[in-house]
This record gives structure tokens, sequence and C-alpha cells, in this order.
């Protein structure tokens, strides 16, 4: 099986490490955190809309710390995978949550070269006009069809029967009430890692890399490619995409945006594909819903409008004058600020300096680059530090995919097809304590209301 050769990529790794003693040391004076030993349910907390600081469950997949700037899978730290480790790697991590030995990673690698190789799907796909559809409709449609040939042939439903009711609030089985007005409805499903929901977690990760590929063919006016077994997992996509074998240093990078991507904690995507999950609805409809909502333009697709940004702005000497007028307009500025980061994003402090490295072999990006770093410098010097607003994950990763080869277009649907890897680790953690998600709606309107006849309303 392939292996991605770090020793041909010394300097990327050295790269990451740098920025990470530079992140370390910007954030030395924030608190570490403290997590509590055991949480007892039910918890107390304030929620504002959006459900902005609710509690949904507990997870040991993926931590966001905002103010240390801190992301960390399955308690490694973001950097240390991205110099270390491999898609592949990180990908069994966020499933099983350890590192996997090497026995262990070889049958894992089998495993996804199996499930790359998908005709009957692809020779579906291209039975529908793929060059007509938005991309991500085209990647969520392939998720399904994947569906099709993987579950419907042996469709298991005799467990989801005996959790079948004709109302969502009246569930005949076990409550497990706490308190006198209070009961949480919990699904016994007997899913601890079973092997049918692990099984569907490997082709999802391997199968949405092929499909991928085979959208950018066909939108292309290009036949898809088969994978190659001799190649990685990011090597492959972007063979299958592009129809170029990378280089080391492009398959290295394009193995490290696949791991900055993999998981960000309770997301909205990642939050959509676990409520689907929890109706017990299978695997791929669950990350059908975690598509969905990453093609929502507050979600994925920032990368996209920051290539729009740059090309807008036209060269570095016109930097300024676009950035006082953008913010005399009120103007949003995409790759600019998070949620939940008040510190550099560390995803970004990472692909800045891969970004800066690509582009030294590709020429007509390294304006676009320039003009990135001017634009920087005017955001994070005008007004960035005392709101804390800096660049997020999405700022340098379209410099990134275009050197690497890629349309805009096909940004978020690779942001998707990383994901994967976190929807469906989600998925499998959520499903061992199960319980269906159902939020309540303060109802504000009338009541009391006679009915009127047609012909008598306004």
């Amino acid at each position: 099986m392939s292996k991605i050769n770090h020793e041909l990529t010394k300097e990327i790794t050295e790269i990451i490490l740098k920025a990470k003693e530079k992140a370390t040391r910007e954030s030395s004076g924030e608190p570490d955190p403290k997590f509590p030993d055991k949480l007892e349910w039910p918890i107390s907390c304030t929620i504002g809309p959006g459900l902005e600081g609710a509690i949904a469950c507990e997870t040991k997949i993926g931590y966001v710390n905002g103010s240390k700037g801190w992301l960390i899978y399955q308690g490694y730290d973001i950097f240390d995978l991205c110099a270390y480790s491999t898609f592949e790697e990180v990908s069994y991590l966020l499933i099983h949550g350890k590192l996997p030995n090497d026995s262990q990673l070889e049958s894992f690698k089998k495993k996804l070269a199996r499930y790359r190789d998908i005709p009957e799907t692809i020779r579906m796909l291209t039975s529908f006009p793929v060059e007509e559809m938005s991309t991500m409709a085209a990647l969520r449609l392939g998720s399904e069809l994947m569906r099709q040939n993987k579950v419907d042939e042996v469709e298991e439903l005799t467990d989801a029967y005996g959790y079948i009711s004709s109302d969502e609030d009246s569930i005949p089985m076990e409550t497990n009430p706490m308190g006198e007005k209070k009961a949480i409805y919990e699904f016994d499903t007997d899913s601890e890692d079973s092997a049918e929901l692990i099984d569907s977690c490997y082709q999802a990760i391997a199968g949405l890399s092929s499909i991928l590929g085979a959208i950018s063919r066909l939108r292309s006016g290009y036949l898809p490619l088969e994978p190659k077994d001799e190649l990685s997992h990011a090597a492959n996509l972007i063979y299958m995409m592009t129809g170029k074998e990378p280089t080391p240093l492009e398959e290295r990078i394009m193995d490290i945006c696949l791991i900055l991507h993999a998981d960000h904690g309770m997301n909205a995507s990642t939050f959509a594909t676990i409520v689907v999950a929890s109706t017990l609805s299978d695997l791929y409809f669950s990350i059908g819903a975690g598509i969905a909502a990453l093609n929502g333009p507050l979600h994925g697709g920032a990368n996209e409008e920051v290539v729009h940004t740059l090309n807008e702005i036209g060269s570095v000497d016109n930097v300024k004058a676009w950035y006082e007028q953008s913010r005399k307009e009120g103007r949003k500025i995409s790759g600019f600020g998070h949620r939940v980061y008040k510190a550099y994003d560390p995803r970004a402090r990472i692909l800045e300096p891969l970004a800066k490295l690509l582009v030294e072999n590709h020429p007509e990006m390294k304006e676009k680059y320039e003009i990135a770093q001017a634009l920087e410098d005017e955001v994070v010097n005008g007004f960035g530090k005392e709101k804390k607003i800096f660049p997020n994950v999405d700022f340098y990763s379209g410099i990134v995919y275009k050197s690497l080869g890629i349309q805009t277009e096909y940004y978020t649907p690779i942001f998707g097809a990383s994901r994967v890897s976190g929807w469906a680790a989600h998925v499998v953690e959520y499903l061992k304590k199960n319980r269906i998600f159902r939020p309540r709606g303060i109802y504000v309107g009338e009541y009391g209301k006679e009915y009127e006849p047609i012909e008598t309303r306004d």
C-alpha cells in the first residue's frame, strides 16, 4: 500500500513545527482549560439563538479552544498530526479513538483502496446531468447512490421496526425519567462499534473522494478515472480530480489540508449529521445531511469567496483602497473571524506558510498570495487585534487548492470529502449512547382564533 514519504518533505514538517512554536508562544498567557471528570445529566446551560451555548452531547473526538487557539483530535494536537501523521491515520484515529499500529493501518489502507473502487456508483452517477448541477448537489447525490449500492442490497430493518411509532413524541420503548416532569428517551441501539457501521464509515471516507473525482472529470467533459492502489488517499484525490499525479510536495500539502478539515467539534454540519443519525437513519443519509449543511455559505464556501475577493482586488497596490472602501460600506470580508476562535486559527497558521511554499512553483498564484498577505496586514492591524479577528482556515486554503490545479467550485466539496471522517466518527460515538434529539421551540403565536370562511377573509 502507498505511504506518504515525510522524508521527501522535511521542509513542510519544519514549517508546521515552527508554526506550533509561534502559536504556543502567543497563547501562553491564556489559562489552560479544565475538563470535568464526568458529566452528570441533565446539565444546566445558558442557551442563545442558534442553540449557542447548548450542550448537545459528550464527545472525545474533536475539541476547539478559542482563546488558546487549539484544535485537538482524540487528544492529539493538530500541529503534531499535520507534522507527523497522514489523513489515513487521522481518519482511523477519529473513528477508533487511537492511532493504528502497522498492521491496523495496513488493513485500513487496503479497505480504503477497495472501497475507492466503486464503478457501479460512478456508472449511476454518469446517468445524471452532473455538469448542470452544483458541485455540492452532485456530491450529495453521489453519496446517496453509494448508499443504494451498499445498503439497499442487504437492508436490515428488523431493529428499527421496534422503534417505529406514529408520533415522534410517543416512542414505545424505554424511558429514563429524570425528575417528576422530565423524561429523556434513550434508544438501546446495541451499536457499540458494530462491524457494519464501521465498514460503512470506511466506505464513506474512501467512496466520497472517488465520487468527487468523478464529478470533477464529468463536469470537465472527461470520463472518470479509476483510483490507483499505489497512491495515497490525498494523491488519489488529486489524480482523480485533475488527471495528474501530484509531486511529493503537492501530495503532502493536500494530505495536510484533509487532516485540517477532518473535524472541528460540534459545528453545523456535524450537528446535522448526528441529529439524523439519532433517528436511527443510516450513515449515508446522515452524511447527506452533513453535506447539505456544509453547502450553506455561513458554513462552507468561504474559501471560494476569498479567491473571488483576491481576484476583485487585482493587485497589491489596490489592497489598502479596497479595504478602506469595504469598511466604509460595512462589507463582510470572507476568510476573517470565527464563531469560536478569538486567537489565530491554528489551521490558518499551518496553511499560510504552505501556501507561500506552493506558490514558489506556481508563479501565476504568487500575486494572489501577496495580495492575501497585504489584506491580512490591513485587517489585523486595522481592527483585528482589538476585536480579535484573524484569518481563519478559509483565507489561505483557496490559494493552496488553486495552486494544486483545482478549480474554485470544488473547494467546498473537498471540505466535505475531508469532513466525512469526522462526521462518521461522531455518528459512531453518538450511537453508543443514542438519544433522539427533540429540542423545543417556545411558542410566541396566538391561540383561540375563530375559523373564518374564505369569502369573509381580507
